[in-house]
């Protein structure tokens, strides 16, 4: 595979499904050092289905050059296109890998990029590499909120659908649960919001003792599944 040639490839689709005017805008809405072309998400996420469908057999060798080609440019949406390729071909990835996405993660400076690698590419990881926990362990106290972020993350699809490791995001949560950072107190309510669809008095029983600790932010997201009653404790405890 020509890497270059691919990329070449790459950058002119985008370019095409670019828009100056969106591309201003979306620049000021992310608050983004980087260069944007102004593609939508779907034109973004269409493009890296075009290249995962020409090239199913695509190596994890290939693959990761591929992501790294494409970050290496500081162009927003070749960025998203190598997290979307990292998503759809999550399957060829191994938990040594956790160190290449680590540093996307650190470079990427944005919930745009952030966000999805942590819940999807980090969080599939997670579920099949259970040595890699010790990783999430460093990553909750590090000193970069965006890794912090992460690590809750990277926790939610499973507790999304009913199972996961909430004594793990307990664990985590609770610590930074006095936490400033909005991008911190956000992701706790998200996780507990999205835990709480499926089990609801297990997010109650959390939250009620920390209601008072807990900012506006983290509890407003996470009683929004619970019950009338169980809402009415919460915020009364706060």
């Amino acid at each position: 595979m020509d890497v270059h040639r691919l990329v070449g490839e790459i950058d002119g689709d985008l370019r095409r499904q670019g828009s100056p005017d969106r591309a201003v805008q979306e620049k000021a809405y992310l608050k983004s050092r980087l260069e944007h072309y102004g593609a939508s998400v779907p034109a973004v996420r269409a493009v890296a289905k075009g290249i995962a469908a020409r090239r199913p057999a695509l190596t994890r060798e290939e693959l990761i050059a591929l992501v790294e080609t494409l970050w290496a440019g500081s162009i927003y949406e070749r960025r998203r296109v190598a997290v979307e390729l990292l998503e759809m071909c999550g399957d060829r990835l191994q938990a040594a890998d956790i160190e290449l996405v680590e540093r996307l993660l650190r470079q990427a400076q944005t919930w745009a990029l952030v966000d999805e690698l942590a819940a999807v590419v980090v969080g599939g990881l997670v579920e099949h590499h259970a040595e890699l926990g010790s990783v999430l362990d460093r990553w909750a106290v590090d000193d970069d909120f965006w890794i912090r972020r992460s690590v809750l993350l990277a926790l939610l699809v499973p507790l999304r659908r009913g199972d996961g490791d909430f004594q793990r995001f307990s664990r985590y949560a609770d610590g930074m649960l006095d936490e400033e950072e909005f991008f911190i107190r956000k992701a706790i309510g998200w996780v507990l919001r999205d835990t709480a669809r499926k089990r609801p008095d297990l997010v109650y029983r959390w939250l009620l003792p920390r209601a008072a600790r807990a900012s506006g932010v983290t509890v407003r997201e996470a009683v929004k599944p619970l019950s009338a009653e169980q809402r009415a404790a919460v915020l009364a405890a706060r």
